[in-house]
This record gives structure tokens, sequence and C-alpha cells, in this order.
């Protein structure tokens, strides 16, 4: 690397490190405020470092909402979408991109504007299928639901992917004697995994943030996700500052590890993505 590239490099390089300072700082800010107590927070600020470790937020916190349930449901939830969205996703992606169906453009024109319904539009008719189906107040019919949306986008982006699948490979398979679900199995899914952990992660993640539908969906108290957990006791108004700021961290711990345990195949699928 020559040294004028190395120089034109580090205005970059400054810009991500802010952009990570960005990031990182009120996720800071809020574990520090969740290991403080409530009169610490109110005489020195939400900036000031604790004197001590205040675990009491925490705790009431946990026990509020029976956190440990909250985390089972949204975990569940979160890891059946991702696993069922992905296979589905693959299943029309392959259908569209490598089988080269009838009228492509348009089923994927029909994908993009699926994707794009704002969920407000959703809400009433899932509410009402839901109703009529038997699945209301279930964690199946939040699973169904989200599937089906996350799919959509993820059959957009391997529609694309594999639409650049090269041909040659395909053909040789089907000259070899393999059938459609062989080519599928032992040659498209193995090439395209780094892709296919993108997408795996990411629905992992946004099925974690949803609030909206799980909120109209799943109204007990034993069904609810970590996320309507903490809207619903934030509406109420039963939190101070610190077992707030214990809920958010709660709330968003799950799904930070999640990210870093997944981080390398993350990695690894956006730099394959690159080279191609």
């Amino acid at each position: 690397m020559t040294r004028p590239t190395a120089v034109r490099r580090y205005p970059v390089l400054l810009a991500l490190c802010l952009a990570a300072l960005f990031m990182v700082v009120p996720f800071l800010i809020v574990a520090v405020n969740a290991v403080k107590s409530p009169a610490e927070y109110s005489r020195n600020g939400p900036l000031s470092l604790p004197h001590g470790l205040y675990l009491d937020g925490l705790k009431d916190f946990w026990q509020r909402v029976d956190y440990s349930r909250k985390l089972v449901n949204s975990t569940l939830i979160s890891g059946a979408v991702a696993l069922l969205a992905t296979a589905l996703s693959v299943l029309n992606a392959y259908a569209i991109g490598i089988g080269r169906i009838r009228f492509r453009t348009w089923v994927l024109a029909f994908f993009v504007l699926a994707n794009m319904l704002p969920q407000e539009a959703l809400v009433y008719p899932l509410y009402y299928l839901s109703k009529q189906a038997g699945l209301y107040d279930t964690r199946l019919s939040v699973i169904i639901v989200f599937t089906v949306i996350q799919s959509a986008f993820g059959t957009y982006l391997l529609s694309a992917v594999l639409g650049q699948f090269p041909r040659e490979i395909v053909e040789a398979a089907r000259i070899d004697g393999a059938n459609k679900w062989q080519i599928l199995v032992r040659i498209v899914v193995p090439v395209s995994r780094p892709t296919l952990g993108v997408l795996l992660v990411f629905f992992f993640i946004w099925t974690w943030n949803e609030f909206l539908l799980p909120l109209v969906m799943l109204i007990s108290n034993d069904n609810q996700t970590v996320s309507v957990a903490l809207g619903v006791l934030q509406g109420q108004r039963l939190m101070d500052a610190t077992m707030t700021n214990a809920a958010a961290l709660l709330g968003v711990l799950p799904a930070i590890v999640f990210f870093l345990v997944f981080q390398r195949t993350l990695t690894r699928g956006i730099a394959v993505g690159a080279v191609k």
C-alpha cells in the first residue's frame, strides 16, 4: 500500500470511528444508569458514574414482567422466524432465480410491494384472519406472519443472487442425473451459505425488535415478547428512571449477544457478496 493511498483512508477510518462512537455511547449510558440507584440518578444526573452496583432495578424489572418467560417467547419466535423465513426464501428464490418461472419480473415486483406495505395496514386483516383461524393470542400466529413478511425481502434478495448462479454448474448436475431437489440441497444451498447466514442474522434481529404486530396479536402475559413487555410496562408508568434503563438494557442485550456470536457469519457473508 502506497503512502498516498493510506493517507486517503484516514478520513474514512475517522468517520467509521465516529459512527461507532455515536452507536456505542448511548448503550454505555443506558448500562451505567441501569446499575445506578434512583437517588443517585436524581442527585448526579444520567451522565455521572455510579459509586456502586445497584441491581435492584434489574431485579425488580425481571420479576415484574416475568422476564424469563418473555425471553423464551422472543427467542422462540425470532429463532423460528429466522429459520423458516430463510428456508422459504431459498425455495422461492430457487424457483425464480434458477427455475426461471414465467412472469418472473412481475413476481419479484409483487414481493417488493409486499415488503413495502406498512404494518399498520396489516393489523386489522391479520387480526381478523387469526381470529377466524383460531390462532389469535398464540405464538404460532406471530411466527407465521413474520415468516411471510421476512421471506418477502429474502426472496427478493436471493433471487438477485441466484439469478447470477452459473448455469453450467446446474446443467452439469442435471447431466449427472441430479433432480431439482438434489441441485438445491447439494449445490445451491452450500454455495449460497454465506448469504443465507446474513439473512438468518437479520431476520432474527428484525423479528426481535418488532413491536406493533406482537402487541396486537399477543395480548396474554404468558405469550408476550420482550419488546411488548417493555412498551406495556412503560405505558403504565410503573418504572422509575433506573428501572427504565434496566429494562432497555435487558431488552437489547440478547440481540447484541446474538449479533456478536454470529458476527463472523455476517462479516463472511458481506465479504463474499462484495467479492462477487
